[in-house]
């Protein structure tokens, strides 16, 4: 450990700051921007339309929740107006069909009021 500490008028001040004599190494990875252009922004799901396999509108990407390595759970607004008095339901992504053709986020075999049937989702923080 390197020990930091400050000097003030010809005396050592305590600084309880403690850095690491050794950092983690950081690998740079070069990546196809052809192949980066082909999936989907977060900012760019957020707050999309989800539409069942009818094309039917059955909610609106409220949050999507990220574990170690990929987005595990999206968190989907059944019903309400302007993001308000809606039910928050959570579904694994992969159940989710990414429809690059048309733009369309789609939650196959899904419906308005199957959504609504599911018990409400609660953050805990």
């Amino acid at each position: 450990m390197l020990v930091v500490g400050a000097v003030f008028a010809g005396g050592i001040a305590k600084v309880g700051v403690a850095v690491p004599a050794l950092s983690q190494v950081v690998r740079l990875l070069s990546v196809d921007v052809k192949e980066v252009a082909k999936g989907w922004r977060t900012t760019k799901l957020h707050g999309s339309a989800v539409v069942n396999d009818k094309d039917e509108k059955i909610g609106t990407i409220d949050d999507m929740i990220i574990g170690k390595d990929k987005v595990l759970f999206v968190v989907i607004q059944v019903g309400g107006f302007l993001g308000l008095g809606g039910h928050l339901i959570a579904t694994p992504f992969d159940q989710l069909k990414l429809d690059d053709e048309n733009g369309k986020v789609v939650l196959p075999g899904a419906s308005k009021d199957e959504l609504r049937k599911l018990p409400e989702f609660r953050y805990l923080t």
